[in-house]
């Protein structure tokens, strides 16, 4: 397998990037659901958040890189062919990914810069975005919690839709970001 996409697969950089992405959402996604099972103030629910905090911003961080594959190198084909509106939805979607991967990092970083709170980064704390303002970052955190919430749906929508182009429609959608055998 190539390091980067060819006009038959997406390369081992890209597919790469892609499940560790997924791995590294549904560790962002579970830190901030279970931090509810312990009280708060504790050492286990502040390292939830901090994991939370850390773990969305290194989406932030990567999400670039695939952004920039996106743009330089080219996407597979699809075989057969999808219609046309098959391929707008899927353009759409992978846009509304895009969007939540940059937004929602951002968004958590304004709310912890407005809220005066560190924002921590595996060692590092990163400068606040913003001034220290509580309306502000209760507006920003609502904003944040919905699309937060839309983010389910959309990884939701986008491994079924994944599935049904390998289990029902047989195309080569969901092999073409899948690791070869071998790799």
């Amino acid at each position: 397998m190539t390091l980067t996409n060819t006009q038959a697969r997406y390369g081992s950089l890209s597919i790469a990037l892609h499940w560790l992405m997924l791995i590294l959402l549904a560790v962002v996604y579970a830190c901030i659901e279970l931090r509810g099972i312990f009280p708060k103030d504790s050492a286990e629910r502040d390292l939830m958040k901090s994991l939370h905090f850390m773990l969305g911003l290194s989406v932030f961080v990567l999400v670039w890189l695939r952004l920039v594959l996106k743009v330089t190198h080219p996407t597979p084909r699809i075989e057969p062919k999808p219609p046309a509106w098959q391929t707008g939805l899927a353009h759409l979607m992978h846009w509304a990914l895009y969007a939540l991967m940059i937004g929602l990092p951002l968004a958590g970083w304004v709310i912890l810069s407005a809220a005066g709170k560190p924002i921590p980064f595996f060692g590092l704390e990163l400068p606040a975005l913003v001034a220290p303002d509580t309306d502000l970052a209760k507006f920003v955190k609502g904003w944040h919690e919905w699309f937060g919430a839309l983010g389910y749906w959309l990884i939701g929508l986008h491994a079924l839709a994944g599935l049904y182009h390998h289990y029902v429609v047989r195309d080569n959608t969901l092999l073409r970001m899948l690791p070869q055998k071998g790799d």
